[in-house]
């Protein structure tokens, strides 16, 4: 009975079960964390395995499908909304300077430099960072630290979910309790992810003219987008291979594919947006994350019990370094230290539970549209753009980093 069909079957269903509680919690709950908890139970007791590799999703998602992924990641950064967001830019690569800092002069001696090494990228973002590290511990032959970089990456959320509505509730208070007194005026909201994404609010597309004028669509489609793709995740690859003679080593061809995504998206050889206009973002999403969740089915019960402490440990020390930095670069640049601490957290938990968290707590502190429209305009441009810097750009380039550092 159990083949390749079983086993993609039951890969379905443990992403599911984490799906479906991940909506039923409106996000309280990561979907990674339970799908991960799901598997991993399951390996210990009735799942073979070897079911990711069974279900034949495992060379997609650890070779071309990172690399598509990473590149479309460049094609759905607006530069337009980043520029206009700079402050928020320079307090989250601040937060996470902190982070980095704090953890790597204190924590090294105390749980060891490997699992400090490997868990810092996936603490500071999300599935690439993770999997870039995982790879990097394997390729090094240590095992635990490659568990270690998984684990990190499914459970950071539990942190950052709860200290993030905290200082939404505390900076959305302060500000409706101004726009009530009529210190500030409505401006005009950004309710949702398109217009972030470099679109206005009816759906179009913004215009705006580029080097390469776009293909007619009956010539644009779906595997012709995944080959342009393929194009600029192979040129990423090539120069992931060169030592850099300034530093004596290679950079990540992770990093390049994301720089390259976005500077070809803004020549106009890329769609923007462009394997959700392929509509392959899903598949290649679940080989991904089933490639990720495969690398728990070494672990055992013991050393489970093992890094969990260094976990925490690395979690705790790490917000603390984020903390301290963003307070300093708030009072620097003159912005609020709740916001900025908030947008930094994105790191932990990225898209899209930023946007829902955001929404809910503009929701539940706003008793009018116009209320709740204001609130919007001011936390919800800054929240999408922290994550688009934390766990989007500035995670791949310092798992590309840490990487070299085993």
């Amino acid at each position: 009975m159990y083949n390749f069909a079983l086993a993609f079957v039951i890969c379905g269903v443990v992403y599911f079960i984490g799906e479906a509680v991940s909506n039923l919690t409106k996000a309280w709950i990561p979907s990674v964390f339970v799908t991960a908890a799901v598997l991993l139970v399951g390996f210990w007791t009735v799942i073979p395995t070897t079911v990711v590799s069974d279900s034949m999703l495992i060379p997609f998602g650890s070779t071309i499908g990172i690399y598509l992924l990473i590149t479309h990641m460049g094609t759905v950064i607006s530069i337009k909304q980043l520029v206009s967001q700079w402050k928020t830019i320079v307090v989250c690569l601040a937060g996470l300077a902190g982070m980095c800092a704090l953890c790597l002069v204190i924590l090294p001696g105390v749980i060891g430099r490997d699992l400090v090494v490997a868990g810092l990228p996936p603490l500071t973002g999300g599935i690439i960072a993770a999997t870039t590290m995982m790879k990097a511990a394997e390729a090094n032959g240590l095992a635990e630290a490659a568990i270690f970089a998984i684990a990190m990456y499914c459970v950071q959320g539990f942190a950052g979910y709860p200290l993030t509505a905290v200082c939404l509730q505390l900076e959305g208070k302060k500000l409706i309790k101004g726009y009530r007194a009529g210190e500030y005026k409505l401006e005009s909201a950004v309710s949702d992810v398109d217009a972030v994404n470099g679109k206005l609010n009816n759906g179009t597309a913004e215009e705006h003219k580029k080097l390469i004028p776009p293909l007619p669509a009956n010539w644009n489609g779906p595997v012709v987008i995944l080959l342009k793709l393929g194009i600029v995740a192979w040129l990423a690859t090539q120069l992931g291979s060169i030592v850099i003679p300034v530093i004596n080593m290679k950079i990540s061809g992770a990093v390049y594919a994301l720089i390259l995504g976005v500077i070809f998206t803004s020549i106009g050889f890329l769609d923007e947006n462009a394997i959700n206009k392929a509509n392959s973002y899903g598949i290649i999403m679940f080989a991904l994350m089933m490639y990720v969740f495969d690398g728990l089915n070494g672990c055992t019960p013991e050393m489970l019990g093992n890094i969990i402490g260094p976990m925490i440990l690395l979690i705790v020390v790490g917000v603390i370094g984020m903390v301290i930095l963003c307070f300093i670069a708030s009072k620097i640049l003159k912005v609020s230290f709740l916001m900025a601490t908030a947008t930094a957290l994105t790191a932990l938990y990225g898209f899209p539970p930023n946007a829902i968290i955001t929404e809910a707590t503009c929701t539940a502190l706003a008793q009018t549209p116009e209320e709740k429209e204001f609130l919007m305009s001011k936390m919800f441009p800054p929240m999408i753009v922290g994550g688009f810097t934390t766990v989007t750009i500035t995670s791949v380039v310092i798992a590309g980093i840490f990487a070299e550092m085993f």
